[in-house]
């Protein structure tokens, strides 16, 4: 994938968990890469851990659940490096856990926000940019409750079947400009997402696993780091689950 080498790569959310792992994979690959996060305090540490590997990296603040901040996102980084070549929209949260009868409207609308609408905007504004410069790869972060249910998280469902979406819709509208979409679902993931679970109910997810663990962030990074790269230049509209067979039950 020396391909990435030189360009320039945006990953929202990429504070930590599989964000970070995609930044730093950029990175190593060759990319300058902007690291976002709406936590600074995460992001400038990543960006200090991909520079003392020898990498090239700065930070751009962002909530991303506001379309101007994602605006101001994609201008920053153009005015940093000059292009955006490369776009991972992985920004999200585990949102409200409740029936759907139970939700919260404030938890409904706060998932949505984040999980769905974050990647409209970062997207409406990367698209623009890339159109520009008639060639542009975007990775969306959906996920294996993109494709199936999971009780007590209809916000987070709702959302990432929405991703995939998306990236179908963008993939039929811009594939012509140059520009590829894709999404990416893993299953649950060990990242910082999952520290407030105890023992008992992390072995409880790692059962709906048939390989038998979780999965590791840098297991999705590496897909990402391909769907980004001229290697997969006929690859566009697709979702691609990394999930140890979670969606094969």
């Amino acid at each position: 994938m020396k391909d990435i080498k030189n360009k320039t790569a945006l990953v929202t959310g990429a504070g930590s968990g599989i964000g970070k792992a995609v930044a730093e994979l950029y990175a190593e690959l060759g990319a300058k890469v902007v690291v976002s996060d709406v936590n600074e305090a995460h992001g400038q540490e990543v960006v200090s851990q991909i520079k003392s590997a020898g990498g090239e990296a700065v930070f751009i603040k962002a909530d991303v659940s506001d379309a101007a901040a994602c605006e101001a996102l994609i201008a920053g980084t153009v005015k940093q490096y000059g292009s955006l070549d490369i776009a991972c929209n992985n920004a999200g949260i585990g949102g409200e856990a409740n029936f759907i009868a139970d939700m919260s409207i404030e938890g409904w609308n706060k998932v949505i926000a984040v999980n769905l609408n974050s990647v409209f905007y970062c997207m409406k504004y990367e698209l623009q940019q890339m159109l520009k410069q008639g060639k542009g790869a975007i990775v969306n972060m959906a996920s294996i409750l993109g494709q199936v249910g999971f009780a007590t998280a209809s916000g987070y469902v709702a959302a990432k079947h929405g991703v995939v979406g998306l990236t179908q819709n963008a993939a039929i509208e811009y594939a012509a400009k140059g520009i590829r979409t894709n999404a990416v679902g893993p299953a649950f993931i060990n990242t910082p997402l999952l520290d407030n679970m105890d023992a008992a109910a992390k072995q409880m997810l790692v059962s709906l696993h048939p390989i038998g663990r979780l999965g590791e962030a840098n297991e999705v990074a590496e897909l990402v780091a391909w769907l980004s790269s001229d290697k997969a230049s006929f690859v566009n509209g697709s979702y691609y689950a990394v999930d140890g067979g979670y969606l094969s039950k």
